[in-house]
């Protein structure tokens, strides 16, 4: 008899934890649908829980906790800029919706980054891309850019989820569709058979609210092999540092005790291992526990005991120095601040090449070198892409290249 009221009780309480465990679930879940401005009957939306129960499947739910892990050092840093502009938090979903949390992503519509920034709309937002940043790919620029436009749509729109739906199809589109359904409601715009919105919107809003529920559910946390990501502290962050032009990020890397292959992860904006050589230098990230290290170590070193030095001999020009080095003949002109491309006898020029002095490769098959008689028509048959998306890509408001000109070549 013992034994059975033991076993009785035991039954009891596992069947109220469990009630207690969904009871506060529940409750997490219509805190995030309210942190989108969602009615909580949207819980209950059949294609949304799909794409649920898809996510916490085995492989991908590896892969969800996985992004996350990879990303745990930056995540503090979106999270307190998107707070900043009154965001809720549950956007941070929005970029895992986008990109996968990686400051590495470029679709084929050539968005680039944490958020997905087109190049027109990078530029308008402030963000600068030349031949040696893309700051569609600096986490904090990208995230401010991202956080004053989403702001933006919501001041026009007066609810989160329709600033969501707005980021992906557009303010104009969303508008003509409120006004078309007569209505803002969730439901009747991502209605599947009236089709106010576009498809790709109407899963958007669905992926997000998906993720972001399944990234508050701590059950799920607790059943994987990345339990430890509740206990994270936001103290993992990433700390801004001012460097001077042309400044190695390997020298840097090895200065602070950081593998430079992390380095550059957090600064993949760049697009060079070396910081540009813009004439007031660059700012870069590095881990936050390590600013302490750095303001101890680091000191400025002449840039020319960090490069290769060439001295200009007899038929020596831009063109040919940079196919010899693997280098832009416009990153030599940079780096040695020429104003023309006339070179002297005996000139000393930067070679922008680590001090081991092997010539190491910059190319990729990325980037294209402009040879003698080449055309972008040429060249755009040579890759199968548009003439305009070679431009856009480069920045270009003519057709004119020059031999020696280094190409971004990305479809």
């Amino acid at each position: 008899m013992l034994i059975k009221f033991f076993l009785s009780i035991s039954i009891l309480f596992l069947f109220s934890h469990a009630n207690l465990t969904y009871v506060s679930n529940h409750a997490k879940e219509i805190d995030v649908l309210e942190s989108f401005d969602i009615d909580a009957s949207f819980l209950y939306d059949p294609i949304m829980n799909q794409m649920r129960a898809k996510l916490s499947g085995e492989f991908k739910n590896r892969h969800f906790f996985q992004a996350m892990d990879d990303a745990y050092l930056f995540i503090p840093e979106v999270k307190k800029i998107l707070a900043d502009y009154g965001i809720p938090a549950e956007f941070l979903f929005l970029a895992m919706a986008e990109s996968n949390f990686s400051n590495r992503a470029y679709s084929k519509k050539r968005a680039a980054g944490l958020w997905q920034f087109m190049p027109q709309t990078a530029l308008l937002s402030g963000l600068k891309i030349d031949e040696y940043v893309d700051e569609r790919r600096d986490l904090v620029k990208s995230t401010e850019a991202a956080a004053k436009y989403l702001s933006s749509l919501y001041k026009m729109f007066g609810k989160w989820y329709l600033a969501a739906i707005a980021y992906n199809c557009g303010g104009g589109r969303l508008s003509s569709a409120i006004k078309k359904a007569k209505s803002d409601d969730l439901a009747v715009l991502a209605d599947e058979e009236r089709k106010f919105i576009p498809k790709e919107s109407r899963y958007y809003i669905r992926k997000i609210v998906a993720l972001a529920l399944m990234g508050n559910d701590e059950t799920i946390l607790l059943r994987s092999e990345y339990e430890h990501l509740l206990n994270r502290a936001n103290a993992y962050s990433v700390s801004k540092v001012h460097l001077p032009r042309g400044e190695s990020l390997n020298r840097v890397a090895k200065l602070i005790g950081v593998p430079a292959i992390e380095l550059k992860k957090l600064n993949r904006h760049l697009k060079y291992d070396f910081l540009p050589p813009y004439k007031e230098g660059y700012e870069i990230y590095i881990p936050y526990i390590k600013l302490s290290e750095f303001k101890q170590k680091y000191k400025e070193s002449n840039i020319q005991s960090i490069y290769m030095v060439h001295v200009v001999s007899k038929g020596d020009n831009l063109y040919y120095l940079g196919k010899k080095y693997n280098v832009s003949y416009k990153v030599i002109k940079d780096f040695n601040n020429l104003k023309t491309s006339h070179l002297r006898l005996n000139q000393k020029l930067i070679i922008p090449i680590e001090g081991n002095r092997q010539v190491k490769r910059v190319e990729s098959k990325n980037y294209y070198m402009v040879k003698a008689g080449d055309t972008l028509e040429s060249i755009s048959k040579l890759y199968k892409i548009s003439i305009q998306n070679i431009k856009l890509q480069n920045g270009m408001r003519t057709s004119a290249i020059k031999e020696g000109d280094r190409l971004k070549i990305y479809e």
